[in-house]
């Protein structure tokens, strides 16, 4: 602490990422990342834009990025924002969208980013609790509220919520914001994109690190209604008018031209969950039904703690939240088939 720090800075309890050692032959299943690297399309997009435009400013308005995320799901390119991964993008949100006078709702267990930018933005809140089977309910946020905010897949749960509840909490709260966070919905769940063009009050955030394997890149994407595409531009051009480079705008592009990669990918992480939810419950783990690229799973006679201790010590990385209600969990991040058969050999040594 300094005597120079503002006030927000003192009273600010940053998010904590998940850690990224620097250690040989380490098998790290503990940020989500995806085992396998980027089309190579992007790649040789990459290669083409590394020369002398690089001095050049890229596009501010990142208009073919736009266009080419609008092709693809459907809308305009006036409902669709970009930035530097969706990260920015849900702090632009934050700001613009979800600060006011009644409190901004979202679950107690959930993206942990989320008390941080309410901190920051000085926006009340207030958390509702999952139910007993780690999952949202529509019925729980019906009461008045400002803006409602969650992942879905829900994180770190992995669990989703079925579009009808989405279009219910939508029904229930015509006049504010609703937020949903799809950061890992290309894995198995229904995204609600498809809802925009009927609710005025819906954005949905997107990004491309985890199922195009761009988290090196840095890009996220926010699709809406126009007026609450036009509020988020408004506060990136008063905080920062070039959120993307050049090489992520042309990486970014490119990955949407091969779409045969994404699906080959996409169903490979599908297919190496579906079997590692079933190695871990064969070991005694109770999985919860995860349709995201990692899945969240305790074992009721063994500390998660210690598990994850244990694992490490076998040079496999995976997170442990020590906050209430889940602590005994442990979410693993599915990695290739390699790594999913070490992590199994590490858990059935110790269990």
């Amino acid at each position: 602490m300094s005597q120079f720090w503002s006030s927000i800075v003192t009273q600010l309890t940053p998010y904590v990422p998940g850690e990224q050692p620097k250690l040989p032959g380490l098998i790290k299943l503990n940020t989500n990342e995806n085992p396998y690297g980027p089309s190579p399309q992007v790649i040789a997009a990459l290669k083409e834009t590394a020369g002398d435009a690089l001095r050049l400013y890229p596009d501010p308005t990142a208009s073919e990025l736009k266009q080419t995320l609008a092709d693809y799901h459907g809308v305009s390119s006036a409902e669709v924002f970009v930035g530097n991964g969706s990260d920015e993008v849900l702090a632009l949100a934050f700001m613009a969208l979800l600060k006011h006078d009644a409190p901004l709702l979202f679950p107690d267990i959930s993206y942990s980013f989320y008390p941080v930018y309410c901190k920051l933005y000085g926006i009340d809140y207030r958390t509702v609790p999952l139910d007993d089977a780690m999952r949202i309910r529509p019925d729980d946020y019906t009461g008045p509220c400002g803006a409602i905010i969650f992942p879905n897949p829900n994180a770190p749960t992995g669990v989703d919520l079925p579009l009808a509840g989405v279009e219910a909490m939508l029904r229930a709260h015509p006049d504010a914001v609703v937020v949903v966070d799809e950061a890992y919905v290309d894995f198995g769940g229904e995204s609600a994109i498809a809802l925009v063009k009927q609710y005025p009050n819906l954005l949905v955030v997107q990004t491309l690190s985890k199922s195009r394997s761009l988290a090196g890149l840095r890009v996220g994407f926010a699709i809406g209604h126009p007026d609450l595409i036009e509020a988020l531009e408004r506060v990136k051009n008063s905080f920062n008018s070039y959120p993307l480079d050049r090489l992520a705008l042309a990486g970014a592009v490119a990955s949407f031209r091969d779409e045969a990669y994404f699906q080959q990918t996409r169903q490979a992480v599908i297919a190496s969950r579906t079997q590692l939810t079933a190695q871990l419950t064969q070991l005694g783990f109770e999985v919860l039904p995860s349709v995201a690229n990692f899945v969240f799973a305790r074992h009721p006679q063994h500390d998660a703690a210690q598990l994850a201790a244990g694992l490490r010590a076998r040079s496999v990385i995976v997170r442990h939240f020590n906050a209430p209600r889940i602590s005994q969990y442990l979410r693993i991040s599915i990695g290739n088939p390699q790594e999913c058969a070490a992590l199994v050999e590490g858990l059935r040594s110790l269990v």
